[in-house]
């Protein structure tokens, strides 16, 4: 389900189309271990994309994607209305766990995940075709 939602059509040919819904793949589930309501999965696959997005698209370094992690994640367990974020619906121990998560999947494999949306790489021929 998760290919035809993230619209890859080449799964079997290509390793980062495999990579990434290998990736999301694994955050869906651990959310779903998390017994995270379907707001809460819903926000936490939006929040894997934004970071992955800001990685692939806006070149982002470390260091800029772990300030806009921490621009989202503002106001978490705060009840003034101003200042809470977009990830409200958290509560403080389900912040700490998805910062932790994305410690340990995303960040600490930073380099790899620069090197797989912008090192260019050779394509192997798999047939005559």
């Amino acid at each position: 389900k998760l290919e035809e939602f993230l619209h890859f059509k080449q799964l079997k040919t290509s390793l980062k189309e495999a990579i990434l819904l290998d990736y999301y793949t694994a955050g869906f589930c651990w959310a779903k271990e998390m017994n995270f309501s379907l707001i809460q999965l819903s926000g936490f696959m939006d929040l894997l994309n934004f970071l992955l997005e800001n990685l692939s698209d806006k070149h982002m370094t470390l260091g800029d994607n772990l300030k806009e992690l921490g621009k989202a994640m503002a106001g978490i367990g705060e009840t003034d209305s101003e200042r809470s974020g977009d990830l409200n619906f958290f509560s403080i121990e389900q912040a700490k766990a998805v910062i932790d998560y994305l410690s340990i999947s995303l960040f600490k494999h930073y380099k790899l995940f620069e090197y797989l949306f912008h090192s260019p790489r050779e394509e192997l021929v798999i047939s005559n075709e």
